[in-house]
């Protein structure tokens, strides 16, 4: 039995990368002409994978080190991409702060971090609704620039944009890459950073012994010769993309074979796994790679055990994410995983947990103790931002930091209580000044939203307050490392 051709639940259930069309789909998307799609389609089919599977097999590794106590997960980035966020400065201000965020974190947890961005393709967005009222008209809901257009007046779903999306997520990677391989990575150093942001002096003091100590370990380092040579851990990292895997046509013709390391002998001519194989090969030789992006996740609304979006993820090699919120039974969240993760592979699955401040304790002790009882090891992962959505005064969608603080915090004692551990944080943040969450060093209140509120989607943290969630975890970790040193 092969990992990706069979089911885990049902003894011959044959896989491939459009068998999710015979399940019922939810958030799906309706063109007017259908037609029109498919030769779209047909041609991303043809284009170029946007990640390779080496690249791939590597985040595998990463976060099978990451389910197993190894390292740390950080995942980060907007709530959805606008193909306008495709310039240098966004990309630069997201790459920034997930860097430096990542760099706390290892001073913190003493562990290295594993980096993925919610960048290059994080176009869609799933609505609990297909319309929504403008201005006292009812028109189609905004799902995100690779289907439509926030714009009210263009809200038919264009296939085109399906292509769109394509060449900026192409696009991003390109600037990335091009940004890590000449060093932005340097960028991280702590000599550099700016404190002057946060108004509580105590605060401040504690931020800037954090930063202190850091520094002079850097500086250490280099005085031992351990950063010289052209490339080191200091100037260039790995930093992974990924989206929620919403549209499937789109995922489908992504979607690329790679044979089997099995398959291939010395008498075979090299074979370069970013490109689909020049001839077919029997689907049992193969496996399927999503190379959209190297980490996808089902949201929420997605996640229905007989439906198209399980029935999809199953099947391709990327390691995956499961949104995990109190709507999830604990039978389900195994059921789930058997499905997805049937050869129990440390790190194939990250359960995203979002639950809200107020709720956490309801839900995840009973979700943890039914993985607990199974033989899986996925990447327990925070996402402390989506559970925590109010409205302001104004009427301004926002997210209160000490809400998100709370369930990070709260999520980590719990996975501690339970002889478990929370291995990552999954957050929706900028690396711009926007006011569009409250509190944290800057405590911004809700009077201050309007001044910078730049989102069309959901609230994000802004660059301080990004910087804000980083030292408080580094801080909540070493509080534990030392209390442990004393026991």
């Amino acid at each position: 039995m092969t990992d990706n051709l069979l089911s885990p639940t049902t003894s011959a259930a044959p896989w491939a990368p459009d068998s999710w069309k015979a399940k019922p789909i939810k958030q799906d998307v309706v063109y007017e002409n259908p037609q029109e799609l498919e030769t779209v389609l047909a041609r991303v089919a043809t284009l170029p994978p946007l990640v390779s599977s080496p690249e791939i097999d590597r985040l595998r590794a990463q976060l099978k080190d990451v389910a197993e106590g190894r390292a740390f997960l950080l995942q980060g980035g907007d709530c959805a991409e606008s193909f306008d966020y495709c310039n240098p400065a966004p990309i630069e201000d997201k790459l920034k702060v997930l860097l430096q965020m990542s760099l706390v974190l290892i001073w913190g947890l003493r562990l290295p971090v594993v980096r993925i961005a919610r960048m290059a393709g994080q176009y869609a967005k799933p609505r609990s609704s297909p319309y929504e009222t403008v201005n006292g008209e009812k028109i189609l809901s905004y799902r995100g620039d690779n289907v439509n257009s926030i714009d009210p007046t263009c809200r038919r779903p264009d296939p085109k944009r399906l292509m769109e999306a394509y060449f900026h997520s192409a696009a991003t990677i390109n600037y990335v890459r091009l940004l890590l391989g000449a060093g932005f990575a340097d960028i991280h150093q702590p000599k550099n950073w700016d404190l002057g942001h946060v108004r509580n002096k105590d605060i401040r003091r504690e931020y800037q012994t954090i930063v202190t100590q850091l520094t002079d370990a850097l500086e250490f380092m280099g005085v031992i010769g351990a950063t010289d040579g052209r490339i080191s851990a200091l100037s260039t990292v790995d930093l992974y993309t990924s989206h929620e895997a919403l549209l499937l046509d789109y995922e489908q013709a992504l979607t690329r074979p790679v044979p089997k390391p099995f398959v291939k002998s010395s008498q075979q001519k090299p074979y370069e796994p970013s490109t689909p194989p020049r001839s077919s090969l029997a689907p049992e030789l193969c496996d399927w790679y999503n190379m959209s992006a190297h980490f996808i996740w089902i949201g929420d609304r997605t996640r229905q055990l007989d439906g198209a979006h399980v029935e999809y993820f199953r099947g391709v090699k990327n390691p995956v994410g499961v949104k995990v919120g109190p709507s999830m039974e604990a039978d389900e969240l195994v059921r789930v995983l058997d499905i997805l993760d049937p050869l129990f592979e440390p790190g194939r699955v990250t359960l995203i947990t979002r639950y809200g401040a107020t709720k956490i304790g309801d839900f995840l002790p009973a979700h943890i103790k039914a993985v607990q009882g199974t033989k899986h090891k996925p990447v327990w992962c925070c996402d402390p931002c989506h559970g925590n959505t109010t409205t302001a005064p104004s009427g301004h969608k926002t997210r209160s930091f000490d809400a998100i603080i709370t369930e990070i915090t709260s999520n980590i004692s719990i996975h501690k209580d339970l002889g478990s551990r929370l291995s990552g944080v999954h957050l929706e943040l900028t690396g711009e000044h926007v006011t569009e969450c409250t509190g944290g060093s800057q405590e911004l209140s809700h009077s201050d939203l309007p001044s910078n509120y730049q989102t069309f989607c959901d609230p994000r943290l802004n660059y301080e307050q990004s910087l804000d969630i980083a030292f408080k975890i580094a801080r909540v970790y070493e509080t534990q490392r030392e209390s442990s040193a004393h026991d």
